[in-house]
């Protein structure tokens, strides 16, 4: 054996923790290796100084009595850390739980939004006169709604397209005032509300209300809303033609 596999097992041989026959035969090299012996030597005399250190100090028993005192006032670190945990998982699940709760608060907010377009637009179809200015001509119906809402807007050119424009009124939503167009695609009526945006809050998304399709976006501080029975292409194809046209 050589003498750095001997010299890996001498803090094991001078703390007595080798088996009985390691510890003989270590014994018997250090007798005949002075390298190894001179090692060993070093190292006791490490031990012995660090010992020797570590008595130079005694504790009083009115020290002892302080630590032990301010020890038992606090409360042990692993308890500590478990009630930093628990408060932390506390205001994580406080904090998760008021987040949930203004997400349903919105949603129930949108989902009932929707559901008065919907009412709004199937009211308006059933009545005897669902609009109050009846054009095809776009340049007709946008000017009809000056000084009737708070806002302008432009309407799509429907030249070369299967949209044609029945006309418009003027409806609330909620109290909020905004302009209610209704165009006609192969026997279906689409109706397009207009809103101030900051007044009527919805996320920009495709969905199905009741039987109808929906499309939502806003643009230049108004939210533009269609729905209609029409089928999801056909209500996309009108939504792009408003997106183009832009706001006067």
């Amino acid at each position: 054996m050589s003498c750095d596999q001997w010299q890996a097992q001498l803090d094991a041989y001078l703390d007595g923790e080798l088996l009985a026959d390691q510890m003989r035969s270590l014994d018997t090299h250090l007798r005949t290796c002075p390298a190894c012996s001179s090692d060993a030597l070093a190292r006791v005399q490490f031990k012995r100084a660090v010992k020797t250190a570590g008595l130079r100090f005694a504790p009083s028993p009115k020290f002892r009595s302080q630590v032990h005192k301010q020890i038992a006032d606090k409360p042990p670190r692993g308890w500590r850390l478990r009630w930093v945990l628990a408060t932390a998982a506390i205001g994580v699940l406080l904090v998760a739980g008021l987040v949930t709760s203004y997400l349903q608060r919105q949603n129930l907010v949108q989902q009932h939004l929707y559901s008065e377009l919907a009412d709004l637009h199937v009211s308006t179809l059933a009545s005897s006169n669902p609009v109050d200015v009846v054009s095809t001509d776009r340049h007709t119906v946008k000017p009809w709604f000056q000084g009737k809402i708070p806002f302008t807007f432009n309407l799509p050119d429907l030249q070369n397209t299967d949209f044609a424009l029945f006309g418009g009124r003027v409806t609330y939503l909620g109290q909020v005032p905004g302009a209610h167009l209704i165009y006609q695609i192969r026997k279906h009526n689409i109706s397009v509300f207009i809103f101030p945006e900051d007044m009527v809050q919805l996320g920009d998304r495709a969905k199905k209300e009741r039987s109808f399709s929906v499309e939502t976006w806003a643009r230049d501080g108004l939210r533009y809303v269609v729905v209609g029975d029409a089928s999801p292409d056909d209500i996309q194809k009108l939504t792009a033609l408003l997106k183009s046209a832009g706001q006067a």
